[in-house]
């Protein structure tokens, strides 16, 4: 081939991030690359011209092995949004003179819908000025909502260590001869897919989360402190699992409801937090029963010690199909994850237009939410087998060893 590579990740870090940056470097050199730039914080920090040789530092087996099984970014990551094109052209420029710079001819992204929105503008931008520079984008993000693929790699091992931890919830809130209350709160602005995950836990020795309110639904404070009431008649523990982004009818995120600092990311985002606190606040101050609040928030992301054999695999895969599509002349694409069977599960991967993906929200259809504030089987039995399986860490001196990028 004729050229070199670079790979960047972007956005929220997983546990299973850098396995999907090993399939890109592995498969790039398998395939005749010369040299595999990795960005340091991704499209912000390669405007900066902050960039390494991979080759260098992947330089062994162990090395990429190690990497697939470090949780979180090992390159870095960004929240940086590119401008409109017409809007300020000499970004555009700046970054193809890099790339130009550095002869490279595939650029890969790893990352959810705003990544994705990265990879849209530069292909547009490539069609533009003639450029035959291949993008492609390689999916991401534990919020599983990227439009057309069937889930995204992170959400699996997310999913795991979500279900994992309510159990053991549950369990700590069994030991006592009084009820007790937990309001467990999930990562989800808009879309419920890793609250919902919790329904896992019910199985023959878990009684299983009492409630599960997501984003998809309007959020009802008054029915919610009416179900904690009469739930608590029964006398025995509560676990609720809520969704961070979950809204109340005038469109306020239930966090907003108490007093609260606002932060907004380049991307328009605000910052979720607070809502576990805020509703069990008020089932002490209206029902005058104690209850906790306990917030996952950046836990869920990397946890490696919890990743499903599934998941990671699938990561490692899409970082690989990517490159083996833009060597085979595609871009402007996004690998794309496709089921075609349950039970066994299978998948394999294809590729979709990134015009279909970026900025597209992928919610939990209405109908895998039940009346009665759970989820359906059908919910749960599409999880399901994207938890199954390990992958240990490597273990030094008791505790999990990872590659750290010097």
């Amino acid at each position: 081939m004729n050229g070199n590579v670079i790979v960047g990740q972007s956005g929220g870090p997983t546990s299973v991030i850098n396995s999907s940056l090993a399939g890109v470097f592995k498969t790039a050199i398998d395939r005749g690359a010369n040299k595999v730039y990795g960005m340091i914080h991704g499209i912000k920090g390669l405007l900066d011209n902050q960039y390494v040789d991979l080759s260098d530092k992947l330089n062994s087996t162990m090395a990429i092995d190690l990497l697939k099984r470090t949780p979180s970014s090992y390159l870095g990551s960004c929240r940086y949004k590119l401008p409109e094109i017409n809007d300020s052209k000499e970004t555009y420029e700046k970054i193809f003179q890099i790339l130009k710079n550095l002869d490279i001819k595939y650029f890969f992204y790893i990352g959810g819908n705003d990544s994705m929105d990265t990879i849209k503008k530069l292909s547009d931008y490539a069609k533009i000025v003639n450029s035959d520079i291949k993008f492609m984008g390689v999916p991401k993000t534990i919020d599983n909502d990227l439009a057309i693929t069937d889930h995204t790699p992170g959400y699996g091992s997310a999913a795991k260590f979500i279900a994992a931890t309510m159990k053991e919830i549950i369990r700590d809130g069994v030991v006592y001869d009084y009820p007790t209350i937990s309001i467990v709160e999930i990562m989800g602005r808009n879309a419920g897919w890793l609250t919902a995950a919790a329904a896992l836990a019910k199985s023959d020795d878990c009684e299983g989360v009492d409630l599960i309110y997501l984003p998809e639904k309007v959020f009802d404070v008054d029915h919610f402190l009416n179900k904690i009431k009469e739930l608590s008649k029964s006398g025995k523990s509560i676990v609720v699992a809520v969704s961070e982004g979950v809204k109340v009818a005038d469109g306020r995120f239930v966090f907003e409801l108490a007093e609260h600092v606002e932060f907004v990311d380049a991307f328009g985002h605000k910052q979720m937090s607070g809502t576990a606190k805020f509703l069990a606040n008020k089932v002490t101050a209206e029902l005058g029963t104690k209850a906790r609040a306990i917030e996952l928030s950046t836990l869920q992301r990397c946890a490696a010690h919890m990743t499903s054999r599934t998941d990671i695999t699938e990561a490692y895969n899409v970082g690989g199909a990517a490159v083996k599509a833009a060597f085979e002349g595609e871009t402007g694409k996004v690998v794309v994850i496709k089921r075609v069977s349950d039970d066994p599960y299978m998948s394999i991967t294809e590729t979709a237009d990134v015009s279909k993906i970026a900025n597209v929200e992928k919610k939990v259809p209405l109908e895998w939410i039940t009346d009665d504030d759970y989820v359906t089987n059908d919910l749960i039995h599409y999880i399901h087998p994207l938890i199954q399986a390990e992958l240990s860490p490597i273990m030094v001196d008791g505790l999990p060893r990872h590659l750290k990028n010097k």
